[in-house]
């Protein structure tokens, strides 16, 4: 029994982190007003971009960055699409889902000369994962001591509440929001590296698994907070993890019954918290 808690454990923190990860990014962007549905793409180019660094440098922590930046220019489009242009966010989030998961498929043939998953790359090994694991607790305090505790921070939710409220205090809220979401595809990138150069050494295609959107959903279910979302995403990692641990143990359970668990848990906690939460006034409302 304690073999089997301590596994449920362990597997939970591993299969939470990339959706904490995620979810920050969701947090930091849709407090600045910009609803970031590509959180999902983001994720699939980080861990695309980690997988080719480490490849070609053989060196994962190289790879880890790569993921950062490549989710990061990812937000920096959205950014701009969304503010500069005034894109419909939904359908600009939407658009780079599809870019994202079709060019890293693309990019395997390419580069790897093989559909579906790359050949195995440096990775970061136990204590890099582990490492990773930690440092999504480290982040989520720090995100919430800049959003509560400095004037950054505050001007950010200003501009996800009311936008012309900060313009007429002398400041471009276009610029907070286009930070705020670039940073947001930094967090998804992160997200996107752990899946494949922390928790594997592959990029795989669909290796995602819609974990971008299960952390949108802890985004709404942890009320646009940092510590809510990491609540969120550990509930959702908890779902994760018992997939993997009851497999095999109750034979009357259908594989895909055990593997829909993380998705049908985001359904019911968004379903039971629908009109008892408010998202900031702008959110998604173009400026």
């Amino acid at each position: 029994m304690n073999t089997l808690l301590f596994a449920l454990v362990t597997l939970t923190l591993i299969k939470a982190t990339p959706i904490v990860y995620a979810a920050l990014g969701g947090v930091i962007s849709e407090r600045s007003g910009v609803i970031n549905i590509g959180l999902e793409g983001m994720m699939a180019a980080g861990a695309f971009g980690a997988v080719i660094a480490s490849y070609y440098t053989h060196e994962p922590m190289l790879g880890l960055a790569a993921g950062i930046g490549c989710g990061a220019a990812i937000g920096f489009v959205l950014a701009v699409a969304a503010t500069r242009f005034k894109v419909d966010q939904i359908v600009a989030g939407m658009g780079i889902n599809l870019i994202c998961a079709g060019g890293a498929a693309y990019g395997l043939v390419l580069l790897f000369n093989q559909p579906g998953a790359s050949q195995e790359v440096a990775s970061l090994g136990n204590v890099g994962q582990w490492t990773l694991v930690g440092v999504a607790f480290l982040c989520t305090a720090a995100l919430h001591t800049v959003l509560y505790r400095t004037a950054w921070g505050l001007r950010v939710r200003a501009t996800g509440e009311n936008p012309f409220a900060v313009k007429s205090a002398g400041l471009d809220p276009l610029r907070f929001r286009m930070l705020a979401v670039t940073l947001s595809g930094a967090f998804a990138g992160l997200g996107g590296a752990f899946l494949s150069i922390a928790e594997l050494n592959l990029y795989s295609d669909g290796m995602t698994a819609g974990r971008g959107f299960i952390a949108l959903a802890a985004v709404i279910f942890g009320r646009w907070t940092p510590f809510g979302a990491l609540g969120a995403a550990l509930v959702f990692g908890l779902f994760e993890a018992l997939q993997d641990v009851l497999q095999g143990r109750f034979s009357w359970l259908p594989p895909d019954a055990l593997s829909a668990l993380p998705y049908i848990a985001a359904l019911v906690a968004l379903a039971g918290i629908t009109g008892r939460v408010r998202a900031p006034a702008s959110d998604g409302v173009p400026y």
